[in-house]
């Protein structure tokens, strides 16, 4: 058995569950398995970790109800199956962990949600605030209105994705396979279980094979791209054999995985995400005592604020002046130029008189903001 295990250390966790490990070959929910984990689950969360879970099977608790056990769905059919199995899978999920005092909440992304900075952060916010009050979010493909053409099309991307998004240590995939292998261990005797691994090159892409289970829409390689994401945005990653009982608990004594070793901390990943992004949108002026505060790692509020110049809206990059119009710092604003214009100069308290609503008391979260070495003129 292997020895090596990052769980520990971590404190924000994204769990992946296949539908293979949820749902059996004839489409019933493996309730004790389930119980199972739940219970590995609850004991991480009395220990302080934060606990995401990203969970395919709606397509699979309800296909039965659509066409029988071995027909092939189209996409109509494969839409029509999820919209009545997402409501079971997230019931299930519901009742499993109430069984430990612990509330979870539904939530449904396309890649749009990802990979679009303003839903990007909307998807965040609405995630991290669930952690902040102790709810498990069970996470899923939006498969009811994806099409063919714009969805992930399997669970892993979505998970690396998520895990990407609340700044996670680890993301966990259960599979039916205990990790990467230097060869497929069904049919190669000398292939050997690989326990770490820290850059994926070509040679390990090179090892992935096709996914083999009739409920499965990934295999090896869609998770080796998943761990690129994980990885680059600070996460570690581990693949391992999730259809025993308390395959949480098992990883977390250190049994048998693949673990992918990430470059660097996810807040830091983050910033540099930032930091490289794209040219700003528009300009946010502060006064001394906000520059100051910035300085110290402290969040951007309306009150500090000058001015704001530019046509920009939620979710862009705007690059944060001083007084002597010198750029201190860049970073996603969580409210348009037009309504900052409205609330600068204001405390927090007061944006939702101003503006009709308050998404937050921020307007660039400490977390989405790089200060700027260069400080160039702008």
């Amino acid at each position: 058995m292997a020895t090596l295990t990052y769980l520990p250390s971590a404190r924000r966790i994204v769990v992946k569950v296949g539908s293979a490990l949820l749902v059996d070959a004839d489409g019933y929910l493996r309730d004790q398995w389930l119980d199972g984990l739940a219970q590995d689950l609850a004991k991480l969360k009395s220990l302080g970790y934060d606990i995401v879970i990203v969970s395919s099977g709606a397509i699979a608790l309800g296909r039965g109800r659509i066409v029988d056990a071995n027909a092939r769905l189209n996409l109509a059919e494969k839409q029509a199956a999820a919209a009545i199995g997402q409501i079971r899978l997230n019931a299930e999920w519901q009742q499993a962990m109430a069984k430990h005092d612990i509330t979870t909440a539904q939530i449904l992304l396309s890649p749009d949600d990802t990979e679009t900075r303003r839903k990007h952060l909307n998807a965040r916010a609405t995630l991290v605030t669930l952690l902040e009050h102790q709810i498990i979010p069970v996470v899923n493909e939006n498969d009811t209105v994806a099409t063919a053409e714009i969805r992930y099309g399997d669970n892993d991307r979505l998970a690396a994705r998520v895990a990407q998004m609340i700044s996670a240590d680890a993301l966990i995939l259960l599979s039916d396979v205990d990790g990467l292998y230097s060869g497929d261990p069904k049919i190669d005797e000398a292939a050997k279980h690989i326990p770490e691994i820290k850059q994926i090159t070509a040679d390990i892409m090179a090892m992935a094979g096709p996914a083999r289970h009739a409920f499965s829409s990934g295999g090896m390689i869609t998770k080796l791209e998943a761990a690129r994401i994980a990885t680059s945005a600070g996460c570690h990653m581990a693949i391992c054999h999730g259809a025993a009982m308390h395959p949480i608990q098992r990883l977390y004594d250190g049994g048998l995985a693949t673990w992918f070793q990430a470059s660097s901390r996810p807040l830091q990943a983050r910033k540099t995400w930032i930091d490289g992004g794209l040219t700003p949108k528009g300009v946010i002026m502060v006064d001394s005592g906000a520059s100051q505060a910035l300085g110290r790692g402290k969040s951007l509020l309306a009150a500090g604020i000058t001015t704001a110049k530019g046509t920009f809206d939620k979710g862009d990059l705007v690059a944060i002046t001083d007084p002597a119009n010198v750029t201190i710092a860049r970073g996603l604003t969580r409210y348009s130029a037009h309504d900052i214009n409205l609330i600068k100069g204001h405390n927090s308290g007061e944006i939702e008189t101003i503006l009709g609503y308050r998404d937050h008391d921020e307007v660039i979260h400490a977390d989405d903001l790089v200060l700027d070495a260069t400080a160039k003129k702008t």
